[in-house]
């Protein structure tokens, strides 16, 4: 059970015991790190990021790091999720694509900020936990499949914006033909122990590379990126 009952007279109320630690993250993690925009702050409000990872680590869910999964993977530290989420600046009526799927926390987000969310996961067992969390929390606007996510989704291209949760070498080319124009796609670039987390704008035909922070990702596996 998630919450237990409290009476206030004839009424009771059910209490999220994960709400107060979600609002800690969110104020200690997210908005004193400079985390401004209004929308992902929300986002991260809104989403119970435990439910993303397995029951033994529900406790720690909340917590100023990342935690693993199955397969080896890793859920990233709230802060990283927030900072990428801002740095695309939605404003609701996008579409984005995101490569790699992982726990489907950082979909979820993306899904409160969006009009459609298409993620692929190369991992299947990875695909279909996440898949059941999107039902139960009925965030029907993400779908999801499985594939070479260094390849993208060309079907639905393109892209108004793309995030990469996992770290490459350089950014596929694939990603950058789906991008819209304008549009926002942001992925860590780098070797297998460190990156950069790059912004990438495209407008009006003309492409610029930012970086924004050096960060530490699990590789990016596929055709454009590390070989598995």
């Amino acid at each position: 059970m998630i919450g237990r009952m409290i009476s206030t007279g004839k009424r009771k109320k059910v209490i999220d015991r994960y709400e107060t630690a979600r609002e800690r993250m969110v104020q200690e993690q997210i908005i004193a790190r400079g985390v401004t925009d209004p929308r992902t702050i929300d986002a991260l409000l809104e989403v119970p990021r435990h439910l993303f990872v397995d029951d033994a680590m529900r406790a720690r869910a909340y917590g100023d790091y990342p935690l693993p999964i199955a397969a080896g993977q890793t859920i990233s530290q709230p802060y990283i999720v927030s900072f990428m989420t801002q740095a695309l600046q939605l404003k609701g009526e996008e579409t984005v694509l995101e490569i790699g799927t992982g726990s489907g926390y950082q979909a979820a987000v993306l899904s409160r900020l969006c009009r459609q969310v298409y993620t692929v996961e190369r991992i299947n067992t990875l695909l279909a936990n996440a898949r059941k969390v999107f039902g139960s929390l009925r965030y029907f606007n993400i779908v999801a499949k499985l594939d070479d996510g260094t390849m993208g989704w060309p079907e639905h291209a393109p892209y108004d914006a793309i995030i990469v949760t996992a770290g490459g070498p350089e950014i596929p080319a694939p990603l950058i033909d789906q991008l819209a124009d304008p549009g926002r796609l942001i992925i860590p670039v780098g070797d297998q122990d460190v990156q950069e987390l790059q912004l990438l704008t495209k407008i009006d035909g003309e492409v610029k590379v930012e970086n924004l922070a050096s960060v530490r990702f699990v590789d990016l596996i596929g055709e454009h990126g590390w070989r598995g």
